[in-house]
């Protein structure tokens, strides 16, 4: 997958810069970046007729949020303003709000730093509305942008959720359960509901859902071709899909 050709290259990376974490300081800034909009983020989703339909259109769009992609506030910003009124598609969102109203125990899947403030505003949608234990799950090993453990707990996301490590043993920038802790798997074995963010983690885990026989929902942009002929969604636009 493009995630295994990824952690190669970042292997040397790694022994190139000597750094273990050589985008530490950037992802903090991220961070910093998502936190400083999250008071409105919060508004919007507040005073939105459908606060979940809000929360989960944002946290797509949280996607953007990328160093792999810019690193620029002004260019993230205009990203979620030209989007914001993109509808998701109706059906699709309405079997996912079923899903999530019967589940009692979910595993959300992490991708960037910065991102993850607005996965955090999602999952205070979701207990807010329906209750469940949610287990969040961020990278053992630091690799790309990717939020660790260290990202989570600066914005305050163990607050509100239980926050692990996938327990995989080099930087792969997304998820294959086979390579992830035994407590990844346990909990994804006895979930009602997994949510994947991201295109690393939906470019492993879409190798894996036949194996998984689990509920599971990806949350994306359409940030490459592929995903436009995959999904049939237009270049850098919202995706929600359900493999139910």
């Amino acid at each position: 997958t493009s995630a295994e050709v990824i952690e190669d290259v970042w292997r040397k990376i790694v022994k190139k810069t000597g750094s273990s974490d050589p985008l530490r300081s950037a992802k903090s800034n991220q961070n910093k970046k998502g936190m400083d909009l999250y008071p409105d983020l919060q508004q919007m989703v507040n005073e939105a007729v459908d606060p979940l339909y809000t929360a989960v259109k944002l946290a797509i769009l949280g996607n953007s949020l990328d160093l792999m992609v810019a690193d620029s506030a002004v260019i993230f910003e205009n990203s979620i303003k030209s989007r914001i009124d993109v509808p998701l598609p109706l059906e699709i969102y309405s079997a996912f709000k079923q899903q999530l109203s019967a589940s009692k125990h979910l595993v959300y899947f992490g991708d960037n730093a910065g991102e993850i403030v607005f996965d955090k505003l999602l999952i205070e949608t979701i207990i807010e509305s329906y209750s469940p234990e949610i287990v969040f799950v961020v990278r053992s090993v630091p690799t790309l942008n990717d939020a660790t453990l260290r990202d989570a707990r600066s914005i305050g996301l163990d607050k509100i959720a239980l926050v692990i490590e996938n327990g995989i043993d080099g930087p792969l920038p997304g998820t294959i359960l086979k390579r992830s802790s035994n407590e990844v798997n346990d909990l994804v074995r006895r979930s009602d509901l997994i949510i994947s963010k991201g295109g690393g983690n939906f470019d492993t885990l879409d190798e894996e859902r036949e194996d998984l026989q689990k509920k599971i929902s990806f949350l994306l942009l359409s940030k490459c071709e592929p995903y436009y002929r995959h999904f049939g969604v237009e270049i850098h636009q919202p995706i929600i899909a359900n493999y139910y």
